[in-house]
């Protein structure tokens, strides 16, 4: 099997480099691409085309620019996974080891399952595996910082949320689900999601499944600061799906147009505030996952 590494040499787990690279000498791989600026993970994997598996060592933002590698060559590659970044939300979700040799041996079984993939097109056409969110958490993730994330690891995302509290605004938002049903409301987020977890392990989308062919969207509507409280900790334990505080949905397809225009990301990586639309292509990427 034509394997490919491509190394984030700057994720947030990564201490010692070289003991990184000694790790993954084990997968044999016949090329190793170390990205120094943002966008070389997906060119990277442009290049790679014609491999046979693909290996995101990174955290979520690597992994986001690899999926965009492979989704817009349209080749056939197993994606794998090497979690070095500092949530490693989709790893999660996958099942990878978040011990590193154990993550090596899953690669090297290289057992394989069709995910669902998520196409976003925006002020440009970007694609995601895990989780995009606008409104509030576009602000939130303004605030980090690299150094931040190295810092204090996933209480990060908890820090970029008090930076932003004060900026907390509503968002007058139109909302279509599946070019029928559609709305228009005052929000302070939407959370569209193919998988659960984001913030190094915060269930935000508790029921989601990467193979289930649906997006679950969770909207959340302006409140006041007590019912937001009550809210954000129903979050952190997964508990919010029936929650009267929130508006859940599931569908393949959700178009979003706000006023003012949302800031929105997707795996974490910031995209631009024009309307967007998201859809569910089912099937369309092949990732190495565990056994169980």
């Amino acid at each position: 099997m034509r394997t490919c590494v491509i190394l984030n040499p700057i994720a947030g787990a990564v201490n010692n480099v070289a003991a990184i690279q000694k790790r993954l000498r084990r997968l044999d791989a016949e090329r190793l691409c170390i990205s120094q600026r943002p966008g070389d993970a997906e060119k990277f994997a442009r290049e790679a085309s014609d491999f046979d598996m693909i290996v995101s060592a990174g955290g979520d933002g690597t992994l986001n620019e690899v999926v965009n590698g492979i989704a817009q060559t349209g080749c056939n590659a197993a994606l794998a996974v090497f979690p070095l970044g500092t949530g490693n939300d989709f790893a999660r979700t996958l099942g990878v080891p978040s011990v590193l040799d154990s993550a090596i041996e899953q690669i090297m079984a290289g057992r394989t399952r069709a995910v669902d993939l998520v196409r976003v097109t925006s002020d440009s056409v970007r694609y995601f595996v895990n989780v995009s969110s606008g409104g509030f958490s576009g602000v939130v993730d303004e605030k980090l910082t690299p150094e931040m994330k190295r810092a204090w690891g996933p209480l990060a995302y908890l820090r970029g949320a008090a930076a932003a509290f004060a900026e907390l605004r509503g968002y007058t938002t139109t909302v279509a689900f599946d070019d029928a049903e559609s709305f228009e409301l005052d929000l302070y987020n939407v959370i569209i999601a193919n998988g659960r977890y984001v913030a190094g392990g915060i269930p935000v989308a508790p029921e989601a499944g990467i193979t289930d062919a649906l997006l679950d969207i969770v909207l959340i509507p302006e409140r006041g600061p007590a019912e937001l409280a009550i809210l954000a900790a129903q979050i952190l334990v997964g508990k919010h799906l029936g929650s009267d505080a929130i508006i859940f949905r599931r569908a393949k397809k959700i178009a979003i147009k706000s006023r003012p225009g949302m800031w929105f990301n997707v795996d974490g990586e910031l995209i631009g505030n024009e309307p967007a639309t998201f859809e569910l292509l089912p099937g369309a990427l092949q990732c190495v996952v565990g056994v169980a």
